[in-house]
């Protein structure tokens, strides 16, 4: 197991060394400039375009379903564990860059909203068919003339491995089955066919995901909307009390915490005690946590944008754009500042992941009575929720990747891709940590790369879109 995961810690540098990095921050940077900080000037006509649906738009879901399949994919495990991750590996510093990439990356998700429906398709059947992959091969081919299918099919495959084996499986399911095992650290224990002892309540947590999962997921995209719009409000709301009443407790640290972030982003071994002595590991914790997390430039939301029922490119845009406010700006905020302030990150503690996070409430919590026994319970119950419907959203994406690489909509394979993502979910509980979000990390870096390439291409477009629209809108 040392030497896979040394195998997968040597790729991961690779792609996620200062090539990706600056390129995912020079697309957040360019599109900021070309749009006029969009994403601060039109983010209240974004929130209300979030509620408010075109009466004869053209799709299959309502613009907020579209987004809440979108957030139902991007929060999960990453407002929780990812955070504790990136703080844990990179030091505090990593959530200034996790916030820094999430601002450029409003810019960037409001590109891959506005492209996916200006480039969409609809299928013999009826059904929007949409995403990077459309328009890659033919938004890069109406401005240029270039054959790009190539890169449109590099997507798809990166997208269905994401799905399969990173962010939309195992890493979801690892990350609710461990919480679970750390409530129940007394439970009987087996030994699995690699050798290892399990917590029976591992085994119990991800039968019981697998099969809920199971039943959703078969249903396709309606049937994982409909639960999304319930599940995704509810528990993001839930969570952000939870996370407000944390940090008002602990008020007066606040600042200090603050301080100790912006210091650590640029010094990070004179808070972290040498632990992180390089700015590029926090800003590559950072960034690549927070890329997991919100999914900015990875172009896996614009397939679930396509689906809206809209037929005004920037407005989903822009309605897409708040996924990224919602899951970073805020939620993974609150996570990394409970975590900060209640010192649960510090190294010598040798907490990682989950448990860092549950460290972190227990602690903030603790002022009032019975508080820290509960806190656990309840980042448990909310895991659970996030991470299952980020498997529900990945399911979708990963299965309009296959549909793109087939050419046309076979049932029967698609009814047994589903079957073995579902097995994917399965087996997710038995994997490590380490190299569940290693591998999780690989994927969402390849994925991310040709997505960016049509995203410079194409950005000369989105900002001709935004003005006209937004011209069009002001005399309206």
């Amino acid at each position: 197991m040392e030497t896979l995961n040394s195998i997968l810690d040597s790729i991961d540098g690779y792609v996620w060394g200062v090539p990706l990095i600056v390129t995912i921050l020079f697309v957040g940077i360019l599109l900021t400039i070309r749009l006029g900080c969009l994403q601060v000037l039109n983010l209240h006509n974004a929130l209300r375009f979030m509620l408010h649906n075109e009466k004869d738009g053209e799709g299959e879901v309502s613009s907020f379903g579209a987004l809440c399949t979108a957030l139902a994919a991007t929060i999960g495990t990453g407002n929780i564990v990812g955070v504790a991750t990136a703080i844990g590996t990179g030091g505090p510093g990593a959530l200034f860059w996790m916030e820094v990439a999430a601002f450029l990356g409003m810019a960037t998700k409001y590109a891959e909203g506005l492209l996916a429906v200006k480039y969409r398709k609809v299928g013999a059947d009826g059904k929007i068919l949409g995403g990077p992959f459309y328009y890659i091969e033919t938004g890069i081919k109406e401005r240029y003339g270039w054959n790009m299918k190539w890169l449109a099919v590099l997507f798809a495959i990166f997208g269905i491995a994401a799905g399969l084996l990173g962010i939309g499986t195992i890493t979801q399911v690892n990350g609710i089955t461990s919480a679970m095992a750390r409530l129940t650290p007394n439970a009987p224990e087996f030994v699995n066919i690699a050798g290892n002892s399990v917590n029976i309540t591992t085994a119990i947590a991800g039968i019981l995901v697998t099969a809920f999962a199971g039943f959703v997921i078969i249903g396709g995209l309606k049937r994982i909307a409909k639960v999304s719009m319930y599940i995704v409000p509810i528990m993001a709301i839930v969570y952000i009390i939870t996370c407000t009443l944390l940090l008002l407790l602990n008020c007066s640290h606040i600042t200090e915490a603050v301080e100790t972030i912006v210091r650590a982003a640029f010094n990070p071994s004179a808070v972290t005690g040498g632990v992180v002595g390089s700015i590029f590991i926090a800003m590559q914790k950072g960034i690549a946590r927070g890329i997991f997390s919100n999914e900015a430039g990875l172009g896996s939301a614009p397939i679930a944008a396509a689906a809206a029922k809209t037929k005004e490119p920037v407005r989903q845009g822009l309605v897409c754009m708040t996924g990224t406010f919602f899951d970073t700006i805020i939620i993974c905020t609150m996570t990394g500042l409970a975590i900060v302030v209640s010192g649960a990150w510090d190294p010598k503690l040798g907490l990682e992941g989950v448990n860092i996070t549950m460290e972190a409430f227990s602690r903030g919590l603790s002022i009032i009575p019975g508080c820290s026994v509960i806190a656990p319970y309840f980042l448990a119950t909310a895991l659970v929720f996030f991470a299952f419907t980020t498997i529900l959203g990945w399911a979708y994406y990963s299965e309009k990747c296959l549909q793109y690489l087939m050419g046309r909509k076979d049932k029967k394979a698609i009814l047994i891709y589903r079957w073995v993502y579902i097995f994917a979910i399965f087996i997710g509980p038995y994997l490590t940590v380490s190299a569940v979000w290693t591998s999780a990390d690989i994927f969402n870096g390849l994925m991310a790369f040709p997505n960016l390439i049509a995203l410079i291409l194409l950005s000369g477009i989105v900002a001709n879109e935004t003005k006209t629209f937004l011209a069009r809108f002001k005399k309206d």
